[in-house]
């Protein structure tokens, strides 16, 4: 599959900020499943976009601008050609050992409620593979998509306790449930095409990692209860939403941030719906 996105993140301010700093993790690599046709990151105003990559891999922008700023806008677009990799993750160097991923963060910590999940699904199968599609599924099922509950800053204990979340907090349960069996597993940041049509989203997805003897790395999107398919674009990886989040930064006096995201994924071939 062929597909198209734009991403556009525009910051206003009703006082104007004497500069801002911003690091970006827009910018998507290539692997087996993946190849990238074309990928620009456009700032709105004069600036150096220094490139870098990070200690897991993944491609990072960083800028300065200098103020007065009533607003800044930060697009990035491109095209990307997929292939349906039935979740499996190839194609990519690792730069640490498998068992960095078991290692807990504030965002990723379990508590009781979802050690108590993970030991009962643990119960249904032996086979790690099976036991992880298990284990999205009951997540699946406990929890309810809603982006009014959360934040970008929402643990997985404290939306496994509402039982409610965005994508990111799917998959930070999921996460902190394989890490409490012993399972590394990885936050993952990126795009999705929905089959249903609709194309504008107010944000890009997430979903997580985790590794199986004799497969390597597979994708599982407990918020829509599968493995990523050509539909998915894969963008950014770390151990949380911290590591792997596509935008962040500060800004230098000013007040009155507002902050609004623009998403399109499309076939690149259809138009933007």
């Amino acid at each position: 599959m062929r597909l198209r996105v734009f991403h556009e993140t525009a910051y206003t301010y009703e006082t104007p900020a004497n500069s801002a700093i911003q690091t970006l993790r827009l910018t998507p690599r290539g692997h087996d499943g993946q190849f990238i046709v074309n990928w620009r990151i456009d700032i709105d105003h004069d600036c150096r976009l220094a490139s870098t990559t990070d200690p897991f891999g993944n491609t990072v922008h960083a800028f300065t601008v200098d103020g007065p700023l009533d607003k800044l806008i930060i697009t990035a677009e491109g095209e990307i050609e997929t292939q349906d990799m039935t979740g499996v993750l190839r194609g990519q160097v690792e730069r640490f050992p498998a068992t960095v991923f078991l290692r807990e963060t504030a965002l990723t910590a379990s508590d009781t409620a979802i050690r108590d999940m993970a030991n009962d699904v643990a119960t249904r199968s032996a086979d790690r593979l099976d036991l992880l599609h298990l284990l999205m599924g009951e997540i699946a099922g406990r929890m309810h998509f809603d982006t009014a509950r959360t934040d970008s800053g929402t643990s997985a204990i404290e939306a496994f306790s509402i039982g409610k979340g965005v994508c990111q907090d799917f998959a930070h349960v999921l996460i902190a449930s394989a890490r409490h069996l012993g399972i590394p597993a990885r936050y993952v940041g990126g795009y999705l095409f929905r089959e249903d049509g609709i194309s504008k989203q107010e944000a890009g997805h997430a979903w997580a990692e985790a590794l199986v003897d004799g497969l390597g790395w597979v994708g599982f999107d407990p918020a829509n209860n599968l493995s990523p398919t050509d539909g998915y674009i894969r963008v950014a990886a770390g151990l949380d939403y911290l590591g792997a989040a596509p935008i962040r930064g500060t800004r230098y006096g000013g007040g009155g941030e507002s902050l609004s995201v623009r998403v399109s994924v499309t076939e690149a071939d259809q138009p933007n719906r």
